[in-house]
């Protein structure tokens, strides 16, 4: 139960940063670098590779497609 509560939070606080980078506030900001990353976008590929110590392929298992059309900037 704690370690969901804890999921949750870190969820909510990743897509208050996405939100104030001008992104979707829906949308995480791994998100959000897993579809630049598709694109080519540079800062999308170094985030995405520093991420992948972390998780292998940790951007492109969070691409959400149904999020991100509502971003002030859209990338």
């Amino acid at each position: 139960m704690i370690k969901l509560y804890v999921l949750n939070v870190l969820i909510g606080i990743d897509q208050l940063a996405n939100a104030l980078l001008a992104g979707s506030p829906d949308e995480t900001i791994s998100s959000r670098a897993g579809k630049g990353q598709k694109e080519g976008k540079r800062w999308a590929c170094l985030l995405c590779r520093f991420l992948d110590y972390l998780q292998k392929d940790h951007c492109a298992k969070s691409i959400e497609l149904d999020e991100g059309a509502d971003a002030v900037i859209p990338d």
